[in-house]
């Protein structure tokens, strides 16, 4: 059984990110979505928050799960019995920093391998910080993220 974990802030998840989550579970037997709480990055939604909405959001997958997590990748990894890391792929400034996380993760834990997945055409342009940005000059963001996302983002900026 080929186990992924796909990391991430996810802060907040994005139509990217379920399209990545969506492809990863046709091509492992399980993919762990890892959320993780980084003391380093401002966010908007708690973890718990994060971790509440993607469970809502990958709900009907039935080879999947999410999870919080701290500390390095590699030994949650390790943890949750991961062969792979998965991680989406937008543009080549992801590419770099991926590679560069990918080859110090291999490093760190020979035998984990990282799966890059493109990102789909519709996705490439898509952050989340992007979506903050338009969430805080009052754009509509239903179209970038699902719709309990939306309605969660809303509320926390409301705040």
């Amino acid at each position: 059984m080929t186990v992924a974990l796909y990391p991430g802030t996810f802060d907040p998840p994005t139509l990217g990110h379920l399209d990545i989550v969506q492809r990863g579970v046709r091509l492992f037997d399980r993919v762990v979505i890892a959320v993780g709480a980084r003391i380093d990055k401002q966010t908007l939604l708690t973890p718990e928050q994060r971790v509440e909405l993607l469970r809502e959001t990958v709900a009907g997958l039935e080879n999947c799960e999410v999870v919080p997590f701290e500390g390095l990748i590699v030994n949650f990894a390790r943890e949750q019995g991961a062969d792979v890391l998965l991680r989406g792929i937008r543009n080549s400034t992801d590419y770099e920093y991926e590679s560069q996380m990918a080859l110090t993760n291999r490093r760190l834990a020979p035998g984990l391998e990282t799966v890059f997945l493109p990102a789909s055409p519709d996705h490439t342009f898509l952050s989340s910080t992007l979506i903050k940005e338009v969430l805080a000059a009052g754009g509509a963001i239903e179209e970038f993220v699902p719709g309990v996302v939306a309605k969660a983002l809303r509320d926390a900026w409301q705040r």
